[in-house]
């Protein structure tokens, strides 16, 4: 099987090239992506000469980069995206472009050239803020930021090219995920790098907020089982249970990390900050038998320890020094 997946460079992405390649001897998969901020390849060094691992420099935005890409593959798996919430509030064109036009190139390809499967990797937040219960796959999307609403607008769009078209394409909505190799601009990869470094930690108005966690490993393993198992068509959660307030997740890294609550500093909450997630994943469960193995504390404490033994890949992060790398590589 040869997948094509978009966005390989960044966190989850990579975490996923490992894991495909790790877990199935007849796998090749072909890592596209544009090498942007968050992107590094520096995650890969360790399979960069797998000769069952390919590396295509290229934007979903690009159509016919994609088209050229896509040629010759069974599965596309697509992690690219403008994932940043705050970012989206300052920036949104680029959420747009990548979120939306990027999405509609992937299925013109995939319809063009009929490739058997389209995983579309989506996110909790096109439900909006669920104050109470859970988002099942048939709850009404209500985004409340540029980011959200580019992601619903690119997932209303696979469900219109598989009525319209047929093209075989899953769409995901997962909970938030953490693991090794996350850039610093997500909660938990950012506090961790700024409390080992001995910086404050900014809590977003009372830190009440609840989302709902998946380690990477997890998420892995339920891309994959979608990607296997899954009906074309339909929309899968995939959820833990969880779920966490954000001042819940600061005290076991301050725990994790042996700083104090002095560490905290308290700052004005961002317009639109949805207050609580929670996604119903009994279908993933019970239709595909899916389960999530590792639990919230154990995932956590794996995450800051590999924060802690990479210092280096952290202070590169930080001054964008692999960015020059790749822009002398690879143009």
């Amino acid at each position: 099987m040869k997948i094509l997946l978009t966005g390989g460079a960044g966190f989850m992405g990579s975490n996923m090239i490992h894991y495909l390649l790790a877990t199935y001897q007849d796998v090749e998969v072909v890592n596209f992506d544009d090498l942007t901020y968050a992107g590094n390849l520096e995650s890969l060094t360790d399979i960069a000469q797998d000769p069952r691992y390919t590396f295509v420099k290229g934007n979903i935005v690009d159509p016919l980069a994609v088209e050229e890409a896509i040629a010759g593959v069974d599965v596309v798996i697509n992690y690219a995206a403008e994932t940043h919430v705050d970012r989206s509030i300052l920036e949104p064109r680029a959420f747009i472009d990548t979120n939306v036009y990027g999405v509609y190139n992937i299925l013109e390809a995939v319809r063009k050239h009929k490739i058997h499967r389209y995983i579309q990797i989506s996110t909790d937040e096109v439900f909006g803020a669920v104050l109470e219960g859970e988002s099942d796959e048939q709850s009404k999307f209500e985004p409340r930021s540029p980011y959200s609403a580019s992601k619903a607008a690119g997932d209303h769009l696979c469900a219109a090219y598989a009525i319209t078209y047929g093209v075989p394409v899953i769409v995901t909505h997962s909970c938030n995920f953490y693991g090794p190799y996350q850039f610093p601009e997500k909660l938990i990869p950012l506090f961790t790098m700024n409390l080992l470094e001995g910086k404050k930690v900014p809590v977003y108005g009372d830190g009440q907020q609840v989302r709902e966690w998946i380690f990477t490993q997890d998420h892995c393993r339920a891309v994959d089982t979608i990607m296997r198992k899954g009906n074309p068509g339909e929309v899968y959660n995939i959820g833990t249970g969880y779920r966490v307030p954000n001042m819940e997740v600061v005290k076991q890294l301050l725990d994790l990390t042996d700083r104090g609550e002095e560490a905290i500093e308290y700052v004005t909450d961002r317009p639109g900050h949805d207050r609580r997630y929670a996604v119903n994943s009994n279908k993933l469960r019970t239709e595909l038998g899916w389960e999530p193995q590792v639990s919230f504390e154990e995932g956590l404490a794996k995450t800051v320890e590999w924060y802690k033994n990479n210092p280096d890949w952290v202070n590169r992060c930080r001054t964008g020094e692999y960015q020059e790398y790749y822009q002398k590589q690879y143009g």
